[in-house]
């Protein structure tokens, strides 16, 4: 059982590594990382060089959660794409390096990157 969980943890650590020695942030081209969890999905840009998030969004923000109460699905994840978008923009930022961390390209994750490039972000 122990093993298992262990074995686990590295896969998931090695698929991390993985993508993530690909990419790297910088202030130009900041790193948009996402984290899902059960109930809520999470995303950053994030500047690699310095060591600071410029922009975040997520389902567990006041504004989305009267929009969409449970953050755990799809629409959650299209909203807080937009949103992050939205802070980028704002921000003076419009490219970002996609960070899927070690999460597969599809559902959820695939809604968040859609949404963030409708709302004017390119990677």
């Amino acid at each position: 059982m122990m093993k298992e969980k262990r074995l686990k943890e590295m896969r998931r650590t090695r698929r991390k590594l993985h993508v993530r020695k690909k990419l790297s942030g910088s202030a130009l081209r900041p790193r948009l990382a996402v984290f899902r969890s059960s109930k809520h999905i999470y995303a950053q840009l994030i500047d690699d060089l310095s060591g600071v998030t410029l922009a975040s969004a997520s389902s567990s923000l006041e504004e989305i959660r009267k929009e969409i109460p449970y953050g755990g699905n799809i629409k959650a994840a299209v909203a807080v794409g937009k949103k992050l978008a939205e802070n980028a923009i704002a921000k003076g930022i419009c490219k970002a390096a996609f960070d899927r961390g070690f999460y597969r390209f599809h559902g959820r994750v695939k809604a968040l990157a859609e949404a963030a490039r409708e709302g004017g972000l390119q990677f």
